[in-house]
């Protein structure tokens, strides 16, 4: 049986629509300018304050400079090193923990559970934290120090453990009358079946992984060390473009430097958003069955 449509609903429709409409404008809009302006001929964008829907002319010349910048270039690889590591011990490290308290049978699951809790809400601070990883852990000036503090999320796992316990026991049972351990259990049953939801934590760990910079400024001293969002802050906040300007004429290089700036927004931001259709028809999906208990 079909349901008719009220005029309520569709009044709630369209302005949906034109609520969503105005919310993908708001979000175009920043990528849209930067990215245009990113593409336009230094001379012509200087002083130029309007709204920029398309480039004021055509270049790529801040391109070119962005990436013969060895600090880019150095930067692109520590960062894709944090992602891949980070990211996988993310998953592996979560996957186990929720695996764990997500089992009845685990005696000490719920104080467990109020530890991980508890951490969502208070932590030891910035300065505890220093000292501990500077001082007792000895990773200042490692990309370790980037990697292993963030291992666990307390959110991720409890959606994670959400997720696992909607999966029937009796799968589990089975597989351990046939002789698996629970290492088998979760990396050959749990995890397989877990999918949309695992494709979320790479998501949310990957984008909080990609963006991090406030640590590295803590632990990393060595340029050639930096993740390439210290080499954004320092290009953006530091004005620090004169090591990319090998080859621009005198006369060229006022106006070539917010060019580079809008060039290396584009180059640090866009390989992430490359993602985002690969994992989006998970998303929703993978969220709803670790937030909502089946």
């Amino acid at each position: 049986m079909v349901e008719k449509r009220g005029i309520g609903d569709y009044i709630f429709d369209t302005a949906n629509v034109i609520i969503l409409f105005f919310i993908m404008i708001i979000t175009l809009y920043p990528f849209t300018h930067v990215l245009s302006a990113s593409l336009s001929e230094a001379r012509l964008l200087d002083g130029y304050s309007g709204i920029l829907l398309y480039p004021k002319g055509f270049s790529v010349q801040a391109y070119r400079l962005v990436f013969k910048n060895p600090n880019i270039l150095s930067g692109y690889t520590n960062t894709i090193i944090i992602l891949v590591a980070a990211t996988s011990l993310n998953i592996v490290l979560t996957s186990m923990g929720a695996y764990i308290v997500s089992r009845n049978q685990f005696a000490i699951r719920r104080p467990l559970m109020l530890m991980i809790i508890f951490t969502m809400y208070f932590s030891g601070g910035m300065i505890p934290r220093y000292l501990l990883i500077n001082n007792y852990l000895k990773l200042s000036n490692n990309l370790l120090a980037l990697i292993l503090p963030g291992a666990i999320s307390g959110y991720n796992l409890i959606v994670m453990r959400t997720n696992f316990e909607s999966i029937p026991v009796s799968l589990e049972e089975s597989a351990k009358l046939d002789g698996a351990n629970d290492f088998t259990v979760l990396f050959k049953i749990i995890m397989p079946l877990s999918k949309a939801t695992i494709a979320v934590m790479v998501l949310f760990y990957g984008v909080a992984h990609w963006n991090a910079w406030f640590d590295a400024v803590l632990f990393i001293r060595e340029r050639h060390l930096y993740p390439l969002q210290l080499i954004l802050r320092e290009i953006l906040i530091s004005n620090s473009t004169e090591s990319m300007m090998g080859g621009v004429a005198g006369g060229e290089q006022f106006y070539m430097s917010e060019n580079i700036k809008y060039a290396t927004i584009m180059v640090a931001t866009v390989p992430i958003l490359l993602i985002y259709p690969f994992i989006q028809k998970y998303f929703v999906k993978g969220v709803m069955i670790g937030a909502v208990k089946g």
